[in-house]
């Protein structure tokens, strides 16, 4: 033993060291001085020796080399170790191994690898129960079989050097102690223990986005991501919420959600610092922007300021920016013109010398009314003076003013303004001028009444116009036959009445009056249409009487005729629209025909907005509720919120939203869903309630599936449902890809995660944003291939993986794998194989074979969709109408089912899917492989209690020792199977 451990220690020369993002030691042998005391076991085993490191540090080690000796089971215990929280705990050894066939004549069985275990426990185990029963049943939890990568030999002549080895090994989870122990068991090998580092991983605190996360722990397992809640830093302000980041299995932020930013008044400094604006500077908003200098005529006088506010005499407008110089009230126009014309003037004037700096100039007009004998008594204008084109915000340097009254004297002021006359203190400074009206013609008679009728003449009246503009001498009356408007008559009336005679019998007349004052005429009044009665119905006053309740009859028969005309073109028009409607429904495979509703790729448009404007209805933010996260999405987070449009009644709705500091593509890529979506009515696709882009978070709005993702589901309520249901559920999925198809639309990633369920088990297809992953890279396997580009492998048909030719008959094939998922109650396709090695099996004619209880129907419908030939897969009409048939006939989905979970036909890179024998050793160590431990009791105390047992167990012995979970019982099944192929390829030589 001595000479083996002179030779370990001479040839001891290299060292590796292994660092995480930060770890926190818990147990270092290196840096122990005197004697570790760790218990071994028995007495004659493992020895603890002083030695040097290379840097000729003394360490201590532990060593074995009992080769010589047969059944060899030497145990070595350390001593407590705290795990101060820690739920997965990383252990660094560092060993040599002797080489089995560098040693002659050795008469026991020779290892080289031990054997790593631990125990949890709230305190240290006691040295003095350490007996041979003890250690026989040892309540260790394994870790792992350690085996060297190299081994060494003896020392040769050449000074050849031992072989040191570094393996870290990780378990968990922790919780039933507060520490606990780890246990090095030997059978045989001749090796030495160097240095043992036991360690826990920690994401470090770190600034991020302006936002502080402190130290945190990483989870339990390897791929556990824990949440830290983050704090702004001081001075800064939350933009999105929550703040959190995920702390990794190896000590790394990620996935960050959530941000802060400087306030207003406060600039970034080397991104972790809100730094005041220094006098002189501002900073108006909150955001990652500097602080600026203040615009011209303002100034600051003290840190951390968001305005600089103006001088005296300078303003700032309602509509101006903060970053806006401050501007001053304009002056007054000047020289102004007028033009008096009866009882309309025209004024004329130039713009003011000076604008106050400002493009926003306008003028308002002042109007008043003076008595000519006292010019200081004025009052407002009356509200009949018309002012063209107005009286307020002018920007013309003109204005038209009529209906004034006649010889009156009229003031007008002239007001030039601009978007900080408001906040001036003064009154607007204004050009005023005084006119005089002359005498104006009289005004419009507004209308004119019938006051009796014969078959050869008319009475007419009118009463006097508003504005008489002095004493009206006559009346001029113009009227013609509606059927010759180029003769006509005319007759001066010196009242307000007359009687046109001479009139044709039964024939409607166009009449027009106008009045005269010494100014002249004013203009004619509108066209009006009076009628003459035809011979019969003068004949008589009772006639008359008659006639007219006739006409009036006629009259309401014509309008009620009319109406029910429009109502029948209207219906008529409606009934065609609607077979019309559902015509566009129907497209023919491989063209469309005019009239017929064809899906439209928004990223044809050149301005991809225009197709959201097009295809999704704009939401006010003030109608959406946000109200808790349920998911991360590639360009933010989703949540559930409410939806209550004005009117309507509220209802819950699914939000997808933004990320903060999105590029103008990923707005583009993100929006571009909902003008897919948008362009889509149909119960089984998912509905787009509209969008929301002219606020932040930009947000997509659909419906509210409450049962989430199906492949999800189906996992949760394993063996829940019939085979009907099931079948119900696929048809309605097949139903919205007829839709899909007859719009001319390609899913390209109908996959199950890619389908909702809502609370009536009502199937929707969603996730129409597979083009971004064709185009940009992406760290998702699902959609990563090997053979390049990002395709969802598993689902996707092979002339689409190997051409890129994506068609309907292409999502046929991805329909088929949806069906096969919907079966098996969310099992992965292909279960643990990789992509490649599911393009090489599709390849080689292999075929996922059906899942258990799936009726014969059934699966060889997934069968034809997997045909490799794409035109003999069937149409979605077609399985559509294949699924109705099952479902108005049962029994047909009863017949011919599978009872138990076949294996897949044996194929070498289906082996794959279940522990090889050649590395499983006992039953613990399969259902450990299957994540499965919890059944470890109920096998071994049923008597399963080794490898060959299991390969001959069936469902019935599941459900008597308590598997009674559907899922389990297929995923035990399936490996049972695959177990069975390889224990029946291997020669007896190779089991050995």
């Amino acid at each position: 033993m001595s000479f083996w451990c002179s030779l370990l220690f001479s040839a001891l020369s290299l060292s590796l060291c292994v660092s995480f993002c930060l770890t926190e030691t818990v147990m270092d042998t290196r840096t122990a001085t005197a004697e570790l005391g760790w218990i071994s076991f028995p007495a004659n085993g493992w020895e603890e020796v002083s030695g040097y490191d290379e840097n000729l540090n003394t360490i201590r080690t532990y060593q074995v080399c009992n080769v010589f000796e047969p059944s060899q089971n030497n145990w070595l215990l350390t001593t407590y170790i705290d795990r101060r929280a820690a739920q997965r705990i990383y252990v660094e050894i560092r060993f040599t191994v002797r080489d089995c066939a560098s040693i002659p004549s050795v008469l026991g069985s020779c290892k080289e690898t031990f054997n790593l275990y631990y125990l949890e426990t709230d305190r240290t185990v006691s040295d003095g129960i350490k007996g041979v029963e003890y250690w026989a049943n040892a309540p260790f939890l394994k870790v792992d079989t350690i085996a060297a990568d190299e081994s060494f030999s003896q020392v040769d002549f050449g000074g050849r050097l031992m072989k040191v080895n570094t393996e870290v090994r990780s378990f968990g989870p922790l919780s039933k102690g507060r520490g606990f122990h780890l246990a090095f068991q030997d059978l045989g090998a001749c090796m030495s223990l160097l240095a043992v580092r036991v360690f826990y991983k920690k994401c470090p605190s770190i600034v991020q986005n302006f936002a502080f996360f402190p130290e945190t722990l990483t989870g339990a397992e390897s791929t556990s991501l824990v949440i830290a809640r983050g704090s702004c830093i001081p001075n800064a302000e939350e933009v999105d919420v929550p703040i959190k980041l995920y702390c990794n299995g190896d000590g790394e932020w990620m996935v960050p959600i959530g941000s802060c930013s400087c306030k207003a008044g406060y600039e970034p400094d080397n991104g972790n610092v809100c730094r005041a604006c220094p006098q002189g500077t501002f900073k108006s908003f909150q955001g990652p922007g500097l602080c600026q200098q203040c615009p011209p005529n303002s100034r600051s006088t003290i840190e951390a300021a968001t305005l600089c506010g103006c001088r005296n005499g300078y303003y700032r407008g309602d509509m101006d920016k903060p970053e806006d110089l401050c501007t001053s009230v304009p002056s007054a126009p000047r020289n102004v013109v007028s033009v008096v014309n009866q009882t309309s003037v025209m004024l004329e004037w130039h713009s003011p010398r000076d604008t106050g700096h400002r493009d926003d100039l306008s003028y308002n007009l002042l109007c008043r009314r003076c008595h000519s004998n006292e010019r200081r008594a004025c009052q407002p204008c009356d509200d009949s003076v018309v002012f063209v084109p107005g009286k307020q915000a002018l920007k013309e340097t003109r204005v038209e003013i009529s209906k004034l009254r006649a010889h009156t004297s009229y003031t007008f002021d002239i007001q030039a303004v601009n978007g900080v006359s408001n906040k001036s203190p003064y009154p607007a400074q204004q050009l005023s001028i005084n006119i005089t009206t002359n005498q104006a013609a009289p005004s419009v008679v507004p209308i004119m009444h019938q006051v009796s009728s014969t078959s050869r003449s008319f009475s007419l009246s009118w009463p006097p116009p508003e504005q008489p503009n002095g004493i009206i001498l006559d009346y001029e009356i113009r009227y013609y036959d509606k059927s010759s408007v180029l003769n006509s008559s005319m007759v001066l009336s010196e009242t307000p009445n007359v009687v046109l005679e001479g009139l044709r019998p039964g024939t409607g007349y166009v009449v027009q009056v106008r009045a005269r004052t010494v100014a002249g005429y004013g203009a004619y009044s509108k066209d009006m249409l009076f009628q003459t009665l035809t011979d019969d119905e003068y004949k008589s006053e009772l006639g008359q009487q008659l006639s007219l309740i006739a006409g009036s009859l006629v009259g309401g028969v014509c309008i009620v005729s009319l109406v029910a005309i429009a109502i029948i073109c209207t219906r008529r028009r409606q009934l065609k629209e609607s077979v019309y409607g559902d015509k566009l429904q129907h497209l023919s495979e491989g063209h469309s025909s005019p009239g017929v509703k064809i899906y439209i790729d928004p990223f044809t448009y050149e301005d991809p907005n225009e197709a959201v404007r097009e295809f999704a209805k704009e939401i006010d933010p003030s109608c959406v509720k946000i109200e808790e996260v349920i998911g991360s999405g590639e360009f933010g987070e989703v949540y559930k919120g409410r939806l209550k449009p004005v009117g309507k009644k509220e209802i819950p709705v699914a939000i997808k939203t933004l990320k903060v500091g999105y590029s103008e593509r990923q707005r583009r890529d993100f929006l571009s869903e909902a003008s897919i979506m948008g362009q889509f009515d149909q119960p089984n696709i998912i509905r787009l309630e509209g969008v929301v882009t002219k606020s932040r978070p930009t947000m997509i709005i659909t419906e509210f599936m409450e049962n989430g993702a199906l492949d999800s589901f189906l996992r949760q309520n394993d063996g829940q449902f019939p085979v009907i249901q099931l079948v119900g559920m696929m048809r309605g999925i097949a139903s919205g890809m007829r839709y899909l198809a007859e719009m001319s639309y390609v899913h390209r990633d109908l996959a199950a995660r890619n389908i909702l369920v809502n609370s009536n088990l009502v199937c929707k297809v969603s996730d129409f944003g597979l083009s971004r992953y064709l185009e940009e890279d992406t760290s998702d396997p699902t959609y990563t291939s090997s053979l390049g580009g990002k395709i969802p492998v598993r689902w996707t048909a092979p002339e689409a993986i190997a051409y890129r030719k994506f068609t309907s008959a292409s999502d046929v094939w991805s329909y088929g794998i949806v069906t096969w998922e919907v079966m098996s109650y969310g099992e992965r396709p292909y279960w643990d194989m990789s992509n490649q090695d599911v393009i090489n099996a599709i390849e080689q004619d292999f075929r996922l074979p059906a899942p258990m209880d799936c009726p014969v129907v059934l699966h060889q419908l997934m069968l034809d969709c997997w045909q490799k030939d794409r035109n003999a897969r069937p149409k979605f009409p077609d399985i559509v109408s294949m699924l109705d048939k099952m479902i108005r006939n049962p029994a047909s989905l009863k017949a011919g089912t599978n009872n138990m979970v076949p294996g897949p036909p044996h194929h070498p890179l289906l082996d794959r899917g279940a522990p090889d024998l050649s590395r499983v050793s006992s039953v613990e160590d399969w259902l450990a492989a299957l994540k499965m431990t919890q059944y470890r009791d109920s096998f071994l105390g049923s008597g399963f209690t080794s490898l060959p047992l299991v390969t001959q167990i069936t469902a019935e012995d599941l459900q008597r020792i308590g598997v009674s979970l559907a899922g389990h019982q297929k995923k035990i099944l399936t490996s049972v199977q695959l177990m069975r192929h390889q224990a029946d390829d291997q020669s007896p030589t190779e089991s050995v």
